[in-house]
């Protein structure tokens, strides 16, 4: 009996040291806020090239893995050592993902940068005669109710002449030393900058033995952890690869589909600037739910400098093209790999994206759904426990459950 009275004095002597222990470091935190940040910062800076790559690789992962496996399909026709087949297998895949990499920024950047200059140099030459085409149409819409019109008018030529005069007295002389620093910048940051080329080469490290850090992460896990929880954490590690994964990939692929698909639209509507509009269309479509309206704001500006009729076509196009990947295309290629209802899917961009930017406005839904699944298996094994229902519909208009029988009380 005095035996377990000590223990328990033990226990709860433990216990309060814990907790006095534990207060102490979390006043010193707070009162450290600023240097522990610091701190961080510090740390992630340093880190960043590891960051950039494990990203990469991250992205690079079913390309790799697709160029490895048929490579270890097709090898073993002409090589007889599997030692020599899954070196060769690893090469392979390892070149097509870098390759992927360069031709990507390459193939972005040559688009993007011409047409960027082409198409501020085409606006500069026809801006006057659309400010004056539009000027016409204000007055004609307005000369019903000239009290309106002179308020519009003399507002909208004053606008109009503020542009006119930023565009060719400090954009288009600017330009041509614009881009040109604008690509040396480009080049420089693909030839010099550390972090991205420390990044790169992370990169192929990790591709290449993920599997080993995969394995050794496995040992930590059981090495810690029970053996029961260790295999609850695993098997929640591949939930969160299978959702994240599953999600960016089918995002991408996704994105580059509706970019296709509008250029193809906008040149059969003969519209300006349709590679350009394409592109920032497939950039911000990456963005769930938000992505095709950011996009569409930039480029129904410059087409409505060129024709107000076009840019009303433009916005209705975008409204049946957000439609469309919203209800046919997303669901085809994401499937459910988040199971997120739609206000979720809102909450968490609002949420992610005011913490942490753009970043967090792309990585919202998956991390989100992770959270959400946690706490949906966490309530429902609760409820398990206590012998109630799951169906989120037995609990509409509860007013109480009666605490002997467990009968629903409406």
């Amino acid at each position: 009996m005095k035996d377990i009275k000590f223990k328990n004095y033990i226990c709860w002597g433990i216990t309060a040291l814990s907790v006095i222990a534990l207060s102490i470091a979390f006043a010193f935190f707070l009162s450290r806020l600023e240097e522990i940040k610091k701190t961080v910062q510090l740390i992630v800076e340093i880190l960043m090239p590891v960051i950039y790559g494990a990203v990469l690789a991250y992205l690079l992962l079913p390309v790799y893995n697709k160029s490895r496996d048929f490579a270890a399909r097709w090898l073993p026709r002409f090589v007889k050592k599997k030692k020599t087949v899954r070196s060769l297998s690893r090469a392979l895949g390892t070149l097509v993902s870098l390759t992927f990499i360069f031709v990507f920024v390459i193939g972005v950047f040559s688009m993007i940068i011409p047409q960027i200059y082409t198409s501020i140099m085409g606006l500069q030459d026809s801006l006057g005669e659309n400010i004056n085409e539009f000027s016409i149409g204000l007055q004609k819409m307005f000369e019903d109710n000239p009290a309106v019109e002179r308020a519009v008018i003399p507002m909208y030529k004053q606008l109009t002449s503020r542009l006119e005069v930023w565009l060719t007295s400090d954009l288009v002389p600017n330009m041509s030393t614009l881009i040109g620093s604008l690509s040396s910048g480009l080049l420089s940051v693909v030839l010099v900058f550390k972090n991205i080329l420390i990044g790169i080469i992370v990169m192929v490290y990790i591709l290449n033995i993920k599997e080993v850090f995969s394995a050794q992460g496995k040992k930590i896990i059981y090495s810690i952890l029970p053996l029961k929880t260790a295999n609850h954490v695993i098997e929640e590690v591949r939930f969160v690869h299978r959702v994240f994964g599953g999600f960016i990939t089918g995002k991408l692929l996704d994105s580059l589909l509706i970019g296709l698909l509008c250029f193809v639209v906008l040149n059969t509507m003969n519209m300006p600037y349709a590679l350009l509009i394409s592109v920032i269309i497939a950039l911000t479509n990456v963005i769930p739910f938000f992505g095709p309206f950011i996009g569409a704001v930039p480029s129904a500006f410059l087409i409505l400098l060129v024709s107000p009729l076009k840019c009303l076509y433009f916005l209705i196009f975008i409204l049946l093209l957000q439609q469309f990947d919203g209800n046919i295309l997303g669901p085809k290629i994401l499937g459910q790999s988040t199971g997120l209802p739609s206000f979720w899917v809102l909450f968490s961009i609002l949420f992610f994206g005011g913490l942490f930017g753009f970043v967090g406005m792309i990585v919202a839904v998956p991390a989100f759904a992770v959270i959400y699944s946690l706490i949906t298996r966490l309530v429902n094994r609760s409820l398990q426990k206590k012998e109630l229902s799951l169906n989120t519909s037995d609990y509409m208009n509860l007013e109480r459950i009666d605490e002997d029988k467990k009968t629903f009380k409406r």
